[in-house]
């Protein structure tokens, strides 16, 4: 057999040894672990507050015993530091980024607040982190609240980045005041929330997007109100909830 014909054979890759699948397997399921402890904890949260979280609740609540959960998070406080991140993460997920995949402009920040305002009324019944968050630890200086206040900065920076996007496309006159925008938008989500949770109120919905109406009529350009009509037409909100105003899965009194 001549050498030019020969093809040699691939190298194999050593399997690796025992003792390293083994760790492998135990890291994945360590993580599989913290991140079922991390769910648990996060709708603790929702329902009670970061304050209401502790290793014995979330103890009782995943079966485990104090030790376990406590491997996974050293101290209450690195606790409630993980579920603000992954709080905002999942955020981020649900209204940032499925927002973002409309035009710059006034179709881009109309979504993100319909994002903002669906995922506020889908947590009427359990409560918003970072509203309550903010009670909770609004004159309490600590890691906990600087995790809180740069998750909620960030939200108000991508917010505030949208305002001036829809300003260079010419959606929004030149001289409207971007960090005014971001305030009254910030103040009828925390009016939807309020109204919505704690006073029961049906009407709070249509009065936050009613809101929005009024900011956007306010500084929008003829081509920014062209743009929004044109982007409200192919993506049409909720007949239901634009119709009624109610929130999602609130029963009327």
């Amino acid at each position: 057999m001549s050498t030019s014909s020969f093809t040699p054979a691939k190298p194999v890759a050593a399997k690796p040894p025992a003792s390293s699948r083994s760790g492998s397997r135990s890291l994945q399921k360590g993580a599989q672990t913290r991140a079922a402890i991390l769910d648990a904890a996060l709708g603790l949260a929702s329902h009670m507050g970061l304050e209401g979280l502790s290793i014995g609740a979330l103890a009782d609540v995943t079966k485990m015993s104090k030790s376990g959960v406590f491997a996974h998070f050293g101290s209450r406080e690195e606790l409630q530091i993980a579920v603000v991140r992954e709080y905002h993460a999942k955020f981020e997920e649900e209204v940032f980024y499925t927002a973002i995949r409309q035009p710059r402009g006034l179709p881009r920040l109309r979504a993100l607040f319909e994002r903002w305002v669906h995922r506020t009324s889908v947590e009427v019944d359990s409560g918003c982190i970072y509203i309550s968050g903010a009670v909770e630890f609004d004159d309490r200086p600590g890691l906990v609240r600087d995790a809180l206040v740069g998750m909620v900065r960030d939200w108000h920076a991508a917010i505030r980045k949208a305002i001036l996007l829809a300003q260079e496309v010419g959606h929004l006159v030149p001289d409207a005041d971007p960090d005014q925008i971001l305030f009254e938008m910030h103040g009828l989500i925390l009016s939807l929330h309020h109204d919505a949770r704690f006073l029961r109120s049906d009407g709070a919905l249509a009065r936050a997007r009613t809101g929005l109406e009024r900011i956007l009529g306010s500084f929008a350009t003829p081509a920014g109100r062209k743009a929004d009509a044109e982007s409200r037409q192919t993506s049409p909100q909720s007949a239901t909830a634009a119709a009624t105003g109610t929130v999602p899965g609130r029963k009327r009194a």
